[in-house]
């Protein structure tokens, strides 16, 4: 141990605490389809899905929201009024980006082995499926956001054989009924 350390007692540490092993339990957390010790997990499901899907290992989750803002520019007649008028027009949608990981079971072998191959095929289900899916996610749900439409989507290199990287470009989605039957005077 330094000298420093031996001259500020506060800063040294319990041998017990030196001599504990590393505590496998405390990677538990991220453990795949463990919901409950993740702090904040995202699942998602579609409307044809029975069950929704954890994204395993907690993802990092980013929001951004704006306004979208009307300005106008009158005549100015005093050189008080400077810059525009400005009124809140709407709200745009939010964009979610989601970087995550998926892991297989083994670090080396067949790729059948090691790959984390079913969780890759969910998501690219997910994915290209064309439609709205519903988000179960705490920081999402404060925002009203209940469900998105992934723009973009990426698979980016990633060392190892049993990790794959994605990211996930999303928008909020409010469902809303905008296409309604036509009646025709035939049908009257």
């Amino acid at each position: 141990m330094s000298e420093i350390f031996k001259v500020l007692p506060f800063f040294q540490p319990k041998v017990s605490e030196i001599e504990k092993p590393l505590n496998a339990a405390i990677w538990q957390a991220d453990k795949p389809l463990n919901e409950s010790k993740q702090y904040f997990p995202l699942s998602f499901k579609r409307a044809s899905d029975s069950v929704k899907y954890t994204l395993p290992y907690e993802p990092v989750i980013n929001i951004q929201g704006k306004n979208i803002i009307i300005k106008r520019y009158p005549f100015k007649q005093t050189k008080k009024l400077i810059g525009s008028i400005k009124e809140r027009w709407n709200q745009a949608d939010y964009e979610i980006n989601i970087k995550g990981f998926l892991m297989g079971s083994i670090m080396t072998g067949n790729v059948e082995d090691c790959y984390p191959m079913a969780d890759f095929n969910i998501l690219k289900d997910y994915f290209t499926c064309g439609e709205s899916i519903q988000v179960f996610c705490q920081p999402l749900n404060l925002l009203d956001i209940l469900e998105i439409v992934i723009e973009d989507f990426n698979f980016p290199f990633t060392k190892g054989e049993n990790v794959q990287a994605y990211e996930i470009k999303a928008y909020s989605n409010a469902p809303t009924q905008i296409l309604y039957d036509i009646i025709t005077k035939q049908d009257l």
